[in-house]
């Protein structure tokens, strides 16, 4: 049976892109640091996946899986010899540390004979994340190696739009393997990133340009989803659904997307309907209550959410750059400047010391009609 080595076996590795790689008739080997996934993948070959919603459950196994400890990169590199493909689904902040353990796996194969082209789908929140972790890679790697990384080697940027909730001891019901994941299960790739032939893997759909689906998942999904987080943040609610069915945070959070549609539809010379229709797709998946995504998790790290180029001012921005109304995006900035963040105040520290026009203006980057627009909300 051909294999797939997947880096990473937590809510998406296992919740995701596991799944996909068993689908597709691949042993699926996780390369993970949890010693007990690692330990029951291995006893029992498989593991629940649960499908939540509101209207049902259903649950099935993903079959055909085991595991190595992601701590011991021998047997990581042992695995890599003959995978057909890779995943990585491990975090931003752990890619460097897995880079060295890679690039060690790389070396094992080509000095094992196999120079057939491999391709490493990046299943990670980070822009740009392919031309990062080449060079992570690289850096580990030396003379002839580094030539075979560029003519041997794909880094695939992937969008991610599965939703994964946090796992409760609730939702495992005594099974530490088991997965609670929505319904939508397809994961747009890049088709520009590969090396030789693009793998035919289950619900994997090759795209190009990528950059209109970077945007989509970044400035329409997760741009939505913060939006309902910190406008129900202001109503004192707790979870994301109780947020999506009050009315009035509904139509706000859907304006904003739909804003930033329009700009996304205009850069990329794209027909508006079907972002539209991706619009209220995500407004009904974000309703889902069994999901159980909490305002807290969704709007928390504020520092990196008003970041210039992530989900919020990112949308900002390209809205003001096609000439087009972006004010329920500031709306929803202004909310953001409010939330009470339980990862950081570094915010709320500088709207103490400097007023949230500053804040607008300086670390948000809002042109002093943004910024007005802005404070009329926090006015209200």
């Amino acid at each position: 049976m051909k294999k797939a080595l997947q880096f990473g076996a937590g809510n998406i590795g296992r919740g995701f892109i596991g799944q996909l790689f068993s689908r597709s008739g691949l042993e699926v080997v996780f390369a993970e640091v949890d010693a007990a996934i690692v330990a029951g993948m291995n006893a029992r070959g498989r593991y629940p996946l649960r499908v939540v919603s509101d209207t049902g459950d259903s649950e099935s196994f993903v079959e055909n899986v085991r595991a190595v400890s992601g701590l011991d990169a021998a047997a990581v590199a042992r695995e890599m010899v003959d995978a057909q493909i890779v995943g990585t689904a491990v975090g931003v902040n752990i890619l460097p540390r897995i880079a060295p353990t890679l690039a060690q796996a790389l070396v094992l194969r080509w000095e094992s004979g196999n120079l057939s082209n491999l391709n490493i789908i990046l299943c990670e929140n980070l822009v740009d994340a392919d031309k990062a972790f080449r060079g992570m890679v690289e850096a580990a790697l030396e003379g002839a190696d580094r030539d075979r990384l560029k003519n041997l080697v794909g880094f695939v940027r992937a969008s991610v739009g599965r939703m994964v909730p946090v796992m409760t001891e609730a939702m495992r019901e005594g099974d530490p393997l088991r997965i609670c994941v929505e319904a939508y299960d397809h994961l747009q790739v890049d088709a520009e990133g590969f090396s030789g032939s693009i793998p035919q893997i289950y619900n994997m759909e090759s795209v190009t340009p990528f950059e209109l689906y970077v945007e989509r998942k970044l400035y329409i999904h997760n741009m939505g989803h913060a939006a309902v987080a910190y406008l129900g943040a202001l109503r004192g609610l707790r979870c994301i659904w109780e947020a999506v069915g009050d009315p009035s945070i509904a139509a706000d959070a859907r304006a904003a997307m739909e804003e930033s549609a329009r700009a996304i539809a205009a850069e990329h010379g794209v027909e508006l309907k079907p972002l539209l229709d991706h619009v209220e797709d995500l407004l009904g998946r974000f309703a889902n209550r069994k999901l159980g995504d909490t305002i807290e998790r969704v709007g928390r790290d504020l520092p990196r959410k008003l970041a210039p180029r992530d989900r919020l001012l990112g949308a900002l921005a390209l809205c003001a750059r096609r000439g087009l109304p972006r004010g329920h995006i500031a709306k929803a900035i202004a909310a953001a400047l409010l939330f009470e963040d339980p990862a950081s105040t570094a915010v709320s520290d500088r709207i103490g010391a400097e007023g949230p026009r500053a804040v607008l203006e300086g670390l948000c980057g809002l042109d002093a009609a943004d910024a007005t627009s802005a404070l009329t909300f926090l006015e209200m």
